[in-house]
């Protein structure tokens, strides 16, 4: 079941109301929760259910076991590396056992062995790669004393397999979400309303912005061998916010949804198009997985205490290992990698962390030296956006070649009406780049008076509407279901 589909439509209200009128008790609460939760997931086929169900099982006994074991601490992590090898090898075997497959017998042919790889009929569950680390995250958090272990199930339950994020995040931790489901809930009308706006802001840059984008940049990387290098361009810049709308639009509904249910989700973008270097980029783009990648990779390697060429080390861990989590090609792991190369050279001079705040905060528009930090920093980010769009390393490679090569003084051909909603999108997303969301407005958004100010507030939300309606594009998968 997806969020843009007449299938949620009907769900999500019923759920809804069921979830405050019906099962008032927390318990009852959390099991129909879970109950919601497995109907969701199992939409897209039942067999997903015996992957999640026994994730969870390994993860709740685990951090039992971790407990029962305190004191003992070469027994506790022997638990804990337990259950993290058997979520990883089930992770594995589903994403990579083709790719590390047909590699190893390739490298095999290159040294004149004989070696045959026959591709298995793998069905990648949806979603499998963030319900894994939100359960992990849960094991190693007990194991290193930041949570207790849960005796409640039904909270447990509900934690790894909570709907709105569960097949394609926020990853969660376990030290943020699993206490909220272990504390009753009220139901908050400002809360709730603010989530209702989040959830359209959500769909506009699903259903307008990217499913309108995907048609004209499908279009494009099929045929870029034979168009020129001004199309190509349109082609990876609308394919910059295809995947950008697809994925925080994706973010925006599930935490627009956790509100309703009295949950809050955490942030997972902050108009990350908008950053002056790479590394601010990273802050503000899939914030769970990075923040995720550092707490639980980075810092246990050593972080940045151990010497320069040590933290460069972990560094580069770091984004070839966020590449390799998007999927099993070379392209994402290459994409990776060059994510690293950018980032060397704010580390080396000790810039990484000196774009903290928010872009010309207090100003209407950036200066200008603002304004070509960001125009710097979205270009190298849409050249790799090509790397991660291209089925294989040699079509980036002649994809970026055409596209500065073949250079003609020509219009676009495709998507001229993806362009002016991206406009639209730029412009919101600038005028509220300190809110949480796009439609967040502050008690004076435009005008002082009131009456006024909720006239213009409406105003906003009937466009905003009419366009998701009128304008929606071919229905799309969420580009993020296949990691």
């Amino acid at each position: 079941m997806i969020f843009n589909s007449f299938e949620f439509l009907l769900f999500l209200p019923i759920v809804f109301i069921l979830y405050w009128y019906v099962f008032k008790a927390l318990k009852w609460q959390n099991l129909f929760i879970v109950a919601a939760s497995y109907v969701f997931y199992g939409w897209w086929d039942w067999r997903f259910l015996i992957l999640i169900f026994l994730t969870t099982c390994c993860s709740y006994a685990s951090g039992l076991m971790i407990e029962r074991h305190e004191g003992q601490r070469h027994k506790q992590k022997a638990i804990c590396a337990a259950n993290i090898i058997l979520n990883l090898l089930i992770l594995g075997y589903f994403k990579y056992c083709n790719f590390f497959g047909e590699n190893f017998a390739l490298l095999l042919r290159r040294f004149g062995l004989q070696a045959h790889w026959t591709t298995l009929d793998i069905l990648l569950p949806v979603g499998i790669s963030f319900y894994t680390f939100q359960a992990l995250s849960y094991t190693i958090d007990v194991y290193h004393h930041k949570l207790q272990a849960t005796r409640n199930l039904p909270a447990f339950f509900a934690f790894i397999s909570f709907f709105p994020q569960l097949v394609a995040g926020p990853i969660e931790r376990a030290t943020h979400l699993l206490p909220q489901f272990l504390v009753s809930r009220s139901f908050d009308y400002n809360k709730a309303t603010d989530g209702m706006c989040q959830i359209l802001w959500g769909l506009f840059k699903k259903m307008v912005i990217a499913d309108n984008c995907a048609t004209a940049v499908n279009q494009i990387f099929n045929e870029y061998q034979s168009l020129n290098g001004v199309t190509l361009f349109t082609g990876a810049f609308l394919f910059t916010f295809q995947i950008y709308g697809d994925f925080s639009g994706y973010s925006d509904i599930a935490i627009g949804t956790a509100r309703l249910f009295g949950i809050q989700l955490m942030r997972n973008f902050n108009v990350p198009y908008f950053s002056r270097d790479i590394a601010e980029f990273w802050r503000r783009w899939h914030i769970s997985l990075t923040t995720w990648f550092r707490d639980y990779i980075y810092i246990p390697l050593g972080g940045s205490h151990h010497g320069k060429w040590k933290t460069a080390r972990n560094t580069l861990i770091i984004f070839l290992t966020s590449g390799f989590w998007h999927g099993a090609n070379w392209t994402f792991v290459l994409w990776g990698a060059y994510h690293a190369m950018l980032f060397f050279p704010l580390f080396i001079l000790g810039r990484n962390r000196k774009h903290t705040d928010i872009v010309a905060h207090g100003k209407r528009l950036p200066s200008l030296r603002e304004s070509m930090q960001m125009a710097i920093t979205f270009l190298l980010v849409l050249i790799g956006w090509i790397v991660f769009r291209a089925e294989h390393i040699g079509q980036a490679c002649n994809y970026i070649s055409r596209m500065v090569t073949q250079l003609h003084p020509c219009l676009p051909e495709y998507g001229k009406k993806s362009i002016l909603f991206i406009t639209a999108l730029i412009f919101m997303e600038w005028i509220q780049r300190d809110k949480e969301h796009g439609l967040q407005f502050a008690p004076n958004f435009l005008s002082p008076h009131s009456r006024r100010n909720q006239v213009l507030r409406w105003s906003v939300y009937l466009c905003v509407s009419l366009f998701v309606l009128i304008f929606a594009g071919t229905q799309a998968e969420f580009i993020y279901f296949q990691f």
